[in-house]
């Protein structure tokens, strides 16, 4: 792979490449849409990766070009970096990582690049391909101005700067993809960000299954929806438990600022809220402000046109995913001898969540998820934001052959455009290491 990209590299510029930088995607096991809740996550880092080949160069401009023909070329001056939010392109991925490095460094005179990018995690299907590219874009950058960063400051930066595409991410994906290693899955928590190791249980494999509907956050506001009716739903809680609610972001500050454990939030989510989605106006005469203050102060800009919020559910499934990604964590580490039972509970629990609580599945995730716990999964769950992309199943190691026949003959073999996209559809992963730069030899 590296030889071919080496190859097109030299007929597209000219010259050799000087260097590469990869960084993987990644595969969720449990606790999702709770990162930016401030919650800890439990993903893993796939051997599936962006892999961007660079030569730096004297002019300043950054010409951007893609082994796939469907995404075209691009460039721009790189000291005027201009992302388009309303049509989020395959470029401005790379334009978040590039500008949140310059900014980082205050970089007045940035180099110029030529970069041939190869990807082989598939888009817009929950596998972190668009984060994939902003960490590699930061590491390319990185390297090619001659600066150096900690991994976990790398994370952190590549996290804000994919908010100039207008997505309101937590920092999962960034952090997974620098801090991954091989062969352990990460508890990623935050603020401060660090990383543990989580072993996984041996005789069971984690297989993915692409649902084959597409899902692009940037594009759709059902994700930044999500994160307003937590924001809110903190306001709220806060408000009713005396806390300075003006203060609360996230769901995490009410039970660190109350100081009760993710049980006794789940009781007074029931016992604050109520299950009928919450009018703006209803918001408002509970937080005793304006309209207006309600869209200034606390709406993103692309949530201010919502009329109704569904508070108490969305409440409901972040603090008992939290629950379970520590659940998942503990039984990782005592390794009862049910294990594998146990984590697919927690799996299944998960998905349920999602679907009924956060509403991010769809009617394809449900039924993938439903052909796989019928073949042999011991647990199965939409991993990512959902609303298509992928699921992620639990399969015993001795029933991963039948396994991966049955999924094929039941899910793609029964649809003209899944099969097409077979090959690339449904695999077993194991945990890979995270992005790095490297010259070849």
């Amino acid at each position: 792979r590296l030889q071919k990209l080496k190859e097109m590299f030299i007929s597209k510029f000219g010259s050799a490449p000087k260097f590469y930088a990869r960084a993987p995607g990644r595969v969720n096991l449990i606790g999702e849409h709770i990162d930016y809740c401030g919650y800890a996550v439990l993903p893993m880092a796939i051997e599936q990766d962006i892999l961007i080949a660079v030569e730096p160069v004297k002019t300043q401009v950054v010409q951007l070009a893609n082994t796939n023909s469907s995404y075209l070329d691009f460039s721009s001056s790189v000291n005027n970096i201009q992302i388009n939010k309303t049509k989020p392109q395959w470029h401005n991925y790379f334009l978040c990582g590039l500008k949140g490095i310059q900014e980082h460094f205050g970089l007045s005179n940035p180099t110029g690049m030529n970069c041939l990018l190869d990807g082989t995690i598939p888009p817009s299907s929950g596998l972190s391909s668009s984060s994939a590219l902003v960490c590699c874009a930061g590491l390319v950058t990185l390297k090619a101005n001659g600066k150096t960063l900690s991994k976990v400051e790398l994370a952190e930066i590549c996290t804000k700067s994919e908010r100039y595409i207008g997505t309101e991410g937590g920092g999962m994906d960034q952090s997974i993809s620098f801090l991954a290693e091989e062969g352990t899955a990460k508890l990623i928590e935050f603020s401060p960000l660090r990383a543990t190791d989580v072993r996984l249980p041996s005789g069971a494999a984690f297989v993915i299954a692409n649902s084959c509907v597409e899902m692009n956050k940037a594009a759709t506001s059902h994700y930044n929806i999500r994160v307003m009716e937590c924001r809110l739903a903190t306001k709220l809680l806060s408000k009713s438990k005396g806390l300075d609610w003006k203060k609360m972001l996230r769901l995490c500050d009410v039970q660190i600022n109350l100081g009760v454990s993710l049980e006794e939030m789940l009781t007074i989510v029931e016992e604050v809220l109520h299950p009928e989605p919450y009018s703006t106006e209803e918001i408002c005469k509970y937080l005793g402000i304006s309209l207006e203050e309600l869209c200034s102060q606390i709406l993103s800009q692309n949530t201010q046109d919502v009329s109704t919020f569904k508070l108490y559910q969305r409440a409901k499934h972040v603090y008992s995913e939290a629950a379970r990604v520590l659940e998942f964590q503990k039984i990782c580490n005592d390794a009862p001898a049910n294990a594998i039972q146990l984590l697919g509970e927690l799996m299944n629990q998960s998905h349920i969540s999602c679907k009924e609580m956060y509403e991010c599945s769809c009617p394809e995730l449900d039924r993938l998820v439903d052909i796989c716990l019928q073949f042999g999964a011991i647990g199965s769950r939409l991993t990512g934001a959902g609303w298509g992309g992928c699921t992620v199943s639990m399969v015993p190691t001795d029933k991963l052959d039948t396994f991966l026949e049955n999924v094929k003959k039941a899910y793609y073999q029964t649809d003209a455009q899944r099969l097409a996209l077979e090959n690339n559809s449904l695999f077993a992963t194991k945990p890979g290491r995270g992005a790095l730069v490297f010259v070849e030899a």
